[in-house]
C-alpha cells in the first residue's frame, strides 16, 4: 500500500483539529504512522510503538520500542491510539481493550486498520473481522464505531478495513 491509499483509507473529519497526542501500536516502517500525521494538526504528536527499534525520521514521532501487549506503556494519556495491522497479534483481545481505554483521555478515539477475516494465518494468528470488532468494542464499553472505507489486500483475498472508535 501506498502513502496516498492509507490516507484516503483512514480519512475522517472526525479527528481533533487542534494539537493532539496519539500513539501508534506496533508502527512497524510507519507507513500509517505517517499516513495519520498527514491528518493531524502539525502540532501533534505520535508515539511510534513497536517490538523492533523504531526508524522513523519525523521529529513529530516519539520512538518507543517495546512489546504493546504485555509492557507497560510509557506514555501520558492519549487523544487517541491507531493500531493498523497490529490488533491481530494480540490472543486475549478483552483485557487488552481495557488496557487501551485506561491509557486514553476521556473524549479519545481509536483508529483501527485490519484484515476482514477471522480465519487465522502465520501473519495474521487472531484476526478480527470487521463483525467480530464491532461486538468487542462494544462490549468493552466503546459507543460509537464508525466504518472509514476498505482496500483489496495484495496478501489475501479479504479486504482491509478502517473504522473510527469513540
Amino acid at each position: 500500500m501506498e502513502l496516498q491509499e492509507a490516507i484516503t483509507l483512514i480519512n475522517t473529519d472526525t479527528l481533533p483539529s487542534g494539537p493532539s497526542t496519539w500513539a501508534d501500536l506496533g508502527c512497524g516502517k510507519g507507513l500509517f504512522t505517517e499516513a495519520l500525521y498527514s491528518l493531524l494538526h502539525p502540532a501533534s504528536k505520535i508515539y511510534a510503538v513497536d517490538q523492533y527499534p523504531v526508524k522513523l525520521h519525523n521529529p513529530a514521532f516519539i520512538p518507543v520500542q517495546l512489546d504493546f501487549v504485555k509492557d507497560n506503556w510509557p506514555m501520558p494519556p492519549l487523544d487517541g491510539i491507531l493500531m493498523a495491522n497490529s490488533l491481530h497479534f494480540v490472543e486475549e483481545k478483552a483485557p487488552f481493550l481495557h488496557k487501551l481505554k485506561q491509557q486514553l483521555k476521556e473524549n479519545g478515539q481509536v483508529l483501527i486498520v485490519e484484515y476482514d477475516t477471522d480465519i487465522p494465518n502465520p501473519y495474521v494468528p487472531y484476526p478480527v473481522s470487521h463483525p467480530v470488532l464491532r461486538q468487542l468494542f462494544h462490549h468493552a464499553g466503546f459507543e460509537n464505531i464508525r466504518s472509514l472505507g476498505k482496500h483489496p489486500s495484495i496478501y489475501s483475498k479479504t479486504d482491509i478495513y478502517a473504522v473510527l472508535i469513540d
